[in-house]
């Protein structure tokens, strides 16, 4: 097992980048890109960073040049050879070749498009332009960069004693969570938090902790090169990314009003069993069930990804039954800040009314609240979305308003055309 503390101590970037692959990524994306590629592939967007915690002055806490050089070396990254033969033979949600012969053809030949960078007051502006199929692979590791440099920018300080007692705390935090998830009968939970992670190294420490304290109940990562190294399951469906630029693209209010619909019936034709989760909440949860077409309700589950969660699976609920389908045969992935308390309750309040199952981020691969000076490794909420398609902006609801982006005016109009009422607002932590 890698000696973190030691190898933080005598960080040379250059043994270990921040990102050390292309598929070190939620799975998610890859699923999500290949089906852009065959359905959007020239479409024009704009992804860029977002700090929601503007108290992290990011620009001040890492230097510009250093980021530059983890940036520049997830350009030079390619697909390796194991990488693709892994892609291409393993089996995924009981599919062997999840990814088709032309998708991995214009992978392997892929590098990451440049990318905008330009320090604005005491925060970074961080953008990527280009084909929706490129650009969007910069996400998770855009992300990863960020959190990691960060992460580093504190333990520069430390010394090597103090570190090996930071990461025996951290580690013995983690564990004592492990053994009070592991007091759950029937408890399914996977790791989701590659994208606000502390670093790769204490990701994968978690994954192989998850493996041996939860056994069974551990069903997999969504990180790809993780799942790969580990032979455990890859685990993501999709994400708020696909309606939102097809809601981008749309010409009149009615288009707009179909656009998360048609996202799904897109994946409806690749996609089957537990590939076919909803996730309802980019533009409201109430009223995208209220007006969904029948088919959508036989699909396998719902993602719960904002505001509260409790209230997301009980409307779900109600939806499935309205629609003459048996809550207790769908899945309930629950996805949002999750830590122990919030596990243990939404299991003892849903099990048995429904499948349920957690994918658990930041508070897994990153809770070191309190464990510095000045809490200065505590995670924060940052973001990299997608903010233009084809010159139009895009616009997210969320069920939580603070979750909300876009152009104040376009954030009017879809509330208007998706019907969304009075929201109850929530603290974004992570």
């Amino acid at each position: 097992m890698v000696d973190i503390a030691t190898r933080v101590y005598n960080h040379n970037w250059k043994i270990d980048p921040i990102v050390r692959s292309l598929i070190d990524t939620d799975f998610y994306k890859l699923l999500m890109c290949q089906s852009i590629l065959r359905n959007r592939p020239d479409t024009h967007v704009t992804f860029s960073l977002i700090n929601r915690t503007t108290r992290i002055p990011l620009a001040r806490l890492i230097d510009e040049g250093e980021l530059r050089e983890q940036l520049d070396h997830v350009r030079s990254l390619s697909l390796s050879r194991g990488e693709g033969t892994w892609l291409r033979g393993n089996t995924f949600y009981g599919k062997r070749q999840m990814f088709s012969p032309d998708f991995m053809e214009w992978f392997e030949a892929l590098r990451l498009p440049p990318y905008h960078l330009e320090r604005v007051g005491d925060q970074y502006e961080l953008t990527f332009e280009g084909k929706w199929p490129e650009v969007m692979l910069w996400e998770i590791p855009a992300l990863a960069v960020l959190m990691e440099l960060r992460s580093r920018a504190v333990l520069a300080t430390m010394g090597k004693f103090e570190l090996q007692v930071l990461y025996a705390r951290a580690m013995t935090r983690l564990w004592e969570k492990i053994e009070r998830l592991r007091r759950i009968n029937g408890l399914k939970i996977a790791d989701f938090g590659t994208r606000r992670r502390h670093s790769f190294l204490w990701q994968d420490w978690c994954v192989q902790a998850m493996i041996e304290g939860l056994g069974d109940a551990f069903i997999g990562t969504s990180n790809c090169r993780i799942a790969m190294r580990r032979d455990i399951e890859a685990i993501g469906t999709n994400a708020h990314e696909l309606p939102m630029v097809y809601a981008a693209l749309a010409d009149t209010d009615e288009d707009l009003r179909q656009a998360p619909y048609r996202v799904l019936a897109d994946w409806h034709e690749e996609h089957e069993g537990n590939l076919r989760i909803i996730l309802p909440d980019t533009y409201g949860t109430e009223g995208f069930l209220e007006h969904a077409p029948d088919w959508l309700a036989r699909w396998t589950g719902i993602r719960i990804d904002s505001g509260d969660p409790a209230t997301g699976a009980e409307t779900a609920i109600a939806w499935w039954k309205s629609r003459g389908e048996d809550p207790r045969d769908k899945l309930v992935i629950f996805s949002d800040g999750l830590d122990t308390d919030k596990i243990e309750e939404l299991h003892a309040r849903f099990v048995g009314r429904v499948k349920v199952s957690f994918g658990w981020g930041t508070l897994l691969t990153n809770d070191f609240r309190g464990l510095v000076q000045n809490d200065g490794l505590s995670p924060f909420s940052l973001v990299c979305k997608a903010v233009s398609a084809e010159g139009r902006p895009t616009v997210k609801l969320s069920d939580n308003p603070n979750k909300a982006m876009g152009p104040q005016s376009e954030i009017d109009r879809y509330k208007r055309v998706f019907d969304v009422g009075d929201q109850q607002a929530r603290a974004v932590i992570v």
